[in-house]
């Protein structure tokens, strides 16, 4: 099996519909997806079945039962974390292949004892003053695209006449 571009993780994630919508993006990116429970829903093979994710076979799929489980599973792994607290804007770090982007669950984010420390890889989606924060699918989309934008300006990835996108 081919590396994967990216790792999309989510940390305790609670709504299906934005996982599934996750796992479309990785899916058609060839990146792989890591949930790190407790998950606020069922991903057995009927749930996925019910909900017509019939694209979900074709993900890698990790699941991690805690935060320090991952970690230890995917030790040298370079990670990005995303926050609307994040100083760095996502726009102004440079991206590579196989890094590993976390997201925390949709109600709160990211908690403090994991953000801690990791100020200088806690990046952010620009917003306009005194706005929350943008659904987690959206951001966990434009988070991959904008690695596969650098990644085509650095021409390490390439697109096909038929838009297919050539990977390393």
């Amino acid at each position: 099996m081919a590396q994967p571009l990216f790792h999309i993780v989510l940390y305790r994630p609670e709504i299906p519909n934005n996982t599934g919508n996750i796992g479309r993006t990785c899916v058609a990116l060839g990146c792989a997806l890591h949930l790190i429970h407790p998950l606020g829903f069922e991903i057995s093979e009927k749930a996925c079945r019910r909900a017509g994710l019939d694209y979900w076979p074709r993900l890698t799929l990790f699941e991690h039962a805690d935060w320090s489980t991952y970690v230890a599973a995917t030790a040298g792994a370079r990670r990005w974390f995303l926050s609307t607290r994040g100083r760095v804007c996502l726009f102004d770090a440079e991206l590579a292949p196989g890094d590993h982007f976390i997201f925390g669950p949709e109600t709160s984010g990211l908690p403090e004892q994991i953000l801690t420390g990791q100020e200088p890889a806690t990046v952010r989606l620009p917003m306009l003053p005194g706005e929350r924060s943008l659904n987690l699918a959206t951001v966990a989309c434009t988070v991959a695209y904008e690695g596969v934008r650098q990644l085509l300006v650095r021409k390490i990835v390439g697109i096909d006449a038929g838009f297919s996108l050539n990977l390393p």
